[in-house]
């Protein structure tokens, strides 16, 4: 399916909703790019242990693999049997509210999460970030649009970005963040900074 029609379909239907009819069937339609990406980051970024959050039918874990990282972790509340099946290994199904509430679980060397974190409402997206990095010391965020700027939230860095073209000249980009958790830790109830 390609990324309009997911977008249309995401309008059209909900996230929710779309996931309960096409989850069983995703494919990331940007899947060379997000490899692509990966792979000439891996120098940046350590994969020893990282977890593949909202992890669709589980690419970024697949690309990892191939890297010879095969310790990835996997969680998404949607597609959790298409990980499953594509990975052969289990998938937690936490939602960004069910991570917030401190249902996760582990600490990983990255949090990467590809094609998922601009659907987070943005009541949320601190404290989703604030409790992700309770987890990780780097976020990796892959995504074919220009937000989530994690970088305009209080105490989050963004270490770098790249990006790479679809076929059609549209960029797919990676951001990379780190924060001080001491910043974190003191401003609990900081939101966007416009």
């Amino acid at each position: 399916m390609k990324e309009e029609g997911i977008r249309n379909l995401y309008a059209k239907l909900g996230v929710e909703t779309y996931y309960q009819l096409h989850g069983g069937e995703y494919a990331n339609p940007h899947f060379p790019q997000v490899r692509e990406l990966l792979i000439q980051n891996s120098h940046r970024i350590d994969y020893s242990h990282a977890l593949d959050f909202c992890g669709g039918g589980g690419e970024v874990s697949l690309v990892l693999r191939e890297l010879g990282f095969d310790q990835t972790q996997g969680c998404d509340p949607f597609t959790k049997s298409l990980f499953e099946s594509n990975l052969g290994r289990p998938c937690w199904s936490w939602s960004f509210q069910e991570v917030i509430q401190g249902k996760l679980e582990g600490q990983f060397s990255a949090v990467i999460c590809s094609f998922a974190m601009h659907l987070c409402p943005e009541k949320q997206l601190y404290p989703l970030v604030h409790t992700l990095f309770q987890h990780a010391p780097q976020l990796v965020i892959l995504t074919p649009h220009k937000r989530p700027a994690l970088e305009r939230l209080e105490g989050v860095t963004l270490d770098f970005e790249d990006f790479v073209l679809t076929e059609k000249g549209k960029k797919v980009r990676m951001r990379s963040y780190s924060t001080f958790t001491s910043a974190i830790n003191s401003t609990p109830n900081v939101s966007l900074t416009l």
